[in-house]
């Protein structure tokens, strides 16, 4: 997913490979294998690559290890490559061994996913993590952060909440939608 993640950006700056290549000093060959998800980059080489493009590096290496299914390649473009989730810290909490990939925990702060989830659980999250239907995500739509399962619905993502108090929200193509992380437990 990190080779899409970059062509994503590079495309997005309106920039060709080759002069992304000639900014970082990395081959033009070296730099399309990345691309094509055929090899990934060294920690130094993606420096040099998010500073080209000029975004944040950590937002991309979120993505190193992540494979990307053709299903969801569509939803590559809700995953944010120059925005960092902003949080109040205000305690740690252990992470679980089983959870080894979570980059933050947030409290869940409804009933929306009950009874898998109920208000208040601290729910462990792996950032920039695209998600396959039914897989229980954090979100950003329009001006609010929601925690809801993902669903595609003829090529629509559709959020969806386990408590029928609370109805599935369609994503229209107006609104800024960008998929935060993936829930890995409680």
């Amino acid at each position: 997913m990190i080779g899409n993640m970059i062509q994503k950006v590079r495309n997005e700056k309106g920039m060709t490979k080759t002069e992304l290549a000639r900014l970082t000093g990395i081959n033009i060959g070296h730099l399309t294998h990345i691309e094509k998800s055929e090899r990934n980059p060294s920690l130094k080489a993606l420096k040099n690559i998010c500073r080209a493009l000029n975004v944040p590096h950590q937002q991309i290496v979120y993505t190193y290890d992540k494979a990307l299914k053709e299903t969801q390649e569509p939803y590559i473009v809700h995953i944010s490559h120059n925005r960092v989730p902003a949080i109040k810290l205000n305690d740690f909490i252990d992470c679980p061994p089983s959870m080894p990939s979570s980059n933050l925990a947030v409290k869940m702060p409804d009933d929306s996913l009950s009874p898998t989830f109920q208000k208040w659980d601290y729910l462990f999250v792996e950032l920039n993590t695209i998600l396959e239907d039914g897989e229980c995500g954090v979100f950003k739509l329009n001006d609010k952060i929601l925690i809801r399962n993902f669903s595609t619905q003829s090529k629509s993502i559709v959020l969806t909440a386990t408590n029928k108090d609370f109805k599935d929200i369609a994503v229209k193509d107006s609104d800024q939608f960008y998929i935060i992380g993936k829930v890995l437990g409680k």
